[in-house]
């Protein structure tokens, strides 16, 4: 976990706050229409993590041994986002809290500087792994390190080793049970690795253009390069001279297709292609699944294996 500590956000002291003043339970805060609600006492390792793919790698190594919750609501983008009381609550119950890291959470130290629960196996996933630098944001300036690392399926193999250690040191007794686990999505992550090494293996082209600057760990492991119209967070409107950048580098590189994501407004990235009479496709940076993802049975390795055929389909 990252030493450093700072002032507390404002969403953090009203949740504390209620915490103290309100018992929790009575005062109806929703997220994105739904409260959140407590852990079962059920003898299973009760996890929290913190956005989409933490808690997709937490179900997967934990099995039937956890229960896990994902903090950030279906359908809502995580990087502005901030835990609501309930939340606080869950944390304070919890064995395990997984988190990114790499200042993705923006509210992570903050909170876990109020809680009680000294009990709490805290796991910052991207702990070790090799962290890209982010550039430039046109909203918050120098981003230091990229957080996106599990878009690198290396890189997000090293993050659920990293959650699997967690849960063997709070529940020592399923040690072998999450290391099994472990093993066998390790390798359906070498398997992934691969069908990106050999689907984009000469392709005609090695250049995109994504709406948000969040495919940097994609595209250093598959030797690619992105020019993102946005910053490492979506919704930062681009300026003109940056926008005027993006329509002459498609021209230069004579890119046809545009990329968006779901979570995001799409308008920018179609105002470039129209400039540029290009088409517009999803590439999705897994941050949150909608509604629909989840209840089609979407993954972290579907989803990636969809930006795979994506990505041949756009360079080709």
């Amino acid at each position: 976990m990252n030493a450093k500590r700072g002032k507390m956000t404002a969403a953090a002291v009203l949740a504390v706050t209620l915490l103290v003043v309100g018992g929790v339970t009575g005062y109806g805060l929703h997220r994105a229409g739904t409260v959140g609600q407590p852990f079962v006492e059920d003898g299973r390792l009760k996890v929290m993590a913190s956005f989409y793919p933490m808690y997709d790698f937490a179900r997967k190594v934990g099995g039937d041994k956890i229960q896990v919750k994902d903090m950030v609501p279906a359908g809502t983008e995580p990087h502005d986002w901030e835990p609501a009381a309930t939340d606080i609550r869950n944390l304070e119950d919890a064995d395990v809290f997984v988190y990114n890291g790499a200042d993705l959470e923006h509210w992570a130290e903050d909170v876990l500087d109020t809680l009680e629960n000294q009990d709490l196996v805290v796991t910052e996933a991207s702990d070790g792994v090799e962290l890209l630098d982010g550039g430039h944001d046109h909203e918050h300036g120098d981003s230091g390190k990229d957080p996106h690392v599990w878009l690198d399926p290396m890189r997000a193999k090293q993050e659920m080793e990293n959650i699997k250690d967690a849960f063997a040191k709070a529940d020592p007794e399923n040690r072998d049970y999450y290391e099994a686990n472990y093993e066998k999505y390790a390798g359906e992550f070498d398997e992934l690795d691969q069908e990106f090494r050999d689907g984009l293996k000469g392709t005609k082209s090695r250049d995109i253009i994504v709406a948000h600057e969040a495919f940097g760990y994609l595209c250093n492991a598959y030797d690619l390069t992105q020019l993102a119209i946005e910053g490492l967070t979506p919704d930062s409107e681009p300026d003109p001279a940056k926008m005027q950048e993006v329509i002459e580098y498609a021209k230069k590189y004579d890119i046809h297709t545009i990329f968006f994501e779901e979570l995001a407004s799409p308008k920018v990235a179609k105002t470039v292609a129209k400039e540029v009479d290009a088409v517009t496709a999803v590439l999705n940076p897994i941050e949150g699944l909608s509604e629909e993802d989840i209840e089609a049975g979407e993954d972290y390795f579907s989803v990636m294996r969809k930006n795979l055929e994506a990505l041949r389909k756009a360079l080709n």
